[in-house]
């Protein structure tokens, strides 16, 4: 660790005051311009702020590759795991990147630091015959419309929590099949929205009084805009009731959304760009989703795929 950090005094309190108005200026731009959730301004503020007064200089005009380095190591004894280290070091490079564009330093120094790899996770997915009965049970009730709505919507076209809490009425074209979608950093994108997932959403909407553009699609029991807790509640005791299975979530459909379409189409590029996925990488995901279904079918069919163990002589 540098050397400077140890220094205190007035060192200290400078180091405080230049690195507190510095973050305090991109979590604005974070806030203002690209318009990110407050969980993420926490996020990055927490990440900055420890790097600031752990790791780096004081002056921020003196951070290099070093001070980053060090920072990742602190994170690593600290036990955090790879993939906190990664969004550590994530925000502290787009923070560092708003210095370069302001020209307080030249140049990056947090490029050419790699955070630990962390193991590759494959999500859960459910079956095509699954995830139908999940979408299309019936129900009864005062909310059944919405709730098969809002299921059929989010298997349909592979809306994140957000996207489908934050999509208005306006943002739907029912006759053509397509929904406009405000996705992660404040990035638009359409998507379709399957037969049935349209049949279920003019249902929902028609048996509602006076709806304007700017309403919500999905609406509480007050006609407010319905919480991330409804929507997870919604999706988990129909898992129940359908599934036995207390582990659906909304993620889950996203999932399902993605790895059934690759498995009918092989179009990566395609499903990245209805997830909104900015680097391939994350849709890649999928495609061993993808094989380990192809590697069943291949263990079931395959009249050499079962071999016998035999003995090295």
């Amino acid at each position: 660790m540098d050397a400077s950090r140890q220094n205190t005094g007035d060192s200290t309190s400078t180091q405080s005051e230049a690195w507190s108005e510095a973050v305090g200026e991109f979590l604005h731009h974070l806030d203002v311009e690209r318009r990110l959730s407050p969980r993420t301004l926490t996020s990055y503020r927490q990440s900055i702020s420890r790097f600031a007064s752990v790791s780096a200089p004081p002056i921020l005009e003196h951070v290099d590759v070093r001070h980053v380095r060090d920072h990742v190591l602190h994170l690593r004894q600290l036990q955090l795991s790879p993939v906190s280290i990664a969004q550590n070091l994530s925000a502290i490079r787009s923070f560092l990147n708003f210095q370069v564009r302001h020209g307080r330093i030249k140049h990056n120094p947090a490029n050419p630091v790699k955070a630990p790899k962390a193991p590759r996770k494959l999500p859960n997915v459910l079956d095509v015959d699954a995830a139908t009965r999940l979408v299309s049970e019936s129900e009864h009730g005062p909310m059944a419309l919405r709730n098969r709505a809002l299921l059929e919507l989010i298997y349909s076209s592979g809306l994140r929590l957000a996207e489908v809490v934050a999509l208005d009425i306006g943002n739907l074209d029912l006759r053509s099949g397509q929904a406009t979608v405000l996705g992660k950093g404040n990035k638009t994108r359409l998507v379709p929205i399957g037969t049935h997932a349209r049949e279920a959403l003019k249902q929902w909407l028609d048996s509602r009084d006076g709806c304007l553009p700017q309403d919500p699609v999905f609406t509480g029991r007050t006609n407010n805009r319905i919480a991330r807790r409804t929507v997870q509640d919604i999706v988990k005791k129909a898992g129940t009731k359908t599934l036995a299975n207390d582990g659906v979530h909304p993620h889950l459909l996203r999932h399902c959304f993605a790895s059934h379409l690759l498995e009918s189409s092989s179009d990566l590029r395609a499903v990245q760009e209805l997830l909104g996925h900015e680097s391939l990488d994350t849709t890649q995901i999928y495609t061993h989703v993808d094989f380990q279904q192809l590697a069943k079918v291949y263990d079931r069919t395959h009249p050499r795929a079962h071999r016998k163990d035999s003995k090295a002589k």
